[in-house]
């Protein structure tokens, strides 16, 4: 058996997995580029918003994109897992989840939970994910 917890933010992920053999910890990076408005200074009203409105919509795109690329490394690494449970906090959880369930039916249905947490150091990702998984009994 193989169940998998991951910490998810758009950072980058904490994948503690559990098998017969023990439990890992891996951290996957996101590649997700952070965008800053540049000129903000200046009043935006002034500077003409048309411009501004697809400048942030180019970024968002490009996001979104980073976003699927590595939604699809997180993908190959549980391809297998038998149990799946995803943290994290803002959004990015959620995301991920609904990506699962769309374009990677198999990965998807295997997600038992999806709850809201803060940052956390790894040493309490992997308590978290151990604690979740025991006291639902998938894992002794």
């Amino acid at each position: 058996m193989k169940h998998i917890g991951i910490w998810i933010d758009k950072k980058n992920a904490k994948v503690v997995t559990f098998t017969k053999d023990g439990e890992t910890l891996e951290t996957v990076l996101s590649e997700v580029e952070f965008f800053n408005r540049k000129g903000s200074s200046r009043p935006r009203l002034k500077t003409g918003m048309a411009q501004d409105v697809v400048h942030e919509s180019m970024y968002l795109e490009r996001e979104k994109q980073q976003l699927k690329a590595y939604f699809k490394k997180l993908a190959a690494i549980t391809k297998d897992a038998d149990t799946i449970a995803i943290f994290g906090p803002a959004s990015t959880p959620e995301k991920f989840r609904k990506e699962l369930q769309e374009h990677y039916k198999p990965i998807g249905e295997k997600v038992k939970i999806v709850k809201k947490t803060d940052s956390m150091t790894d040493n309490q990702v992997i308590a978290l994910v151990r604690d979740y998984f025991s006291h639902n009994k998938i894992i002794m």
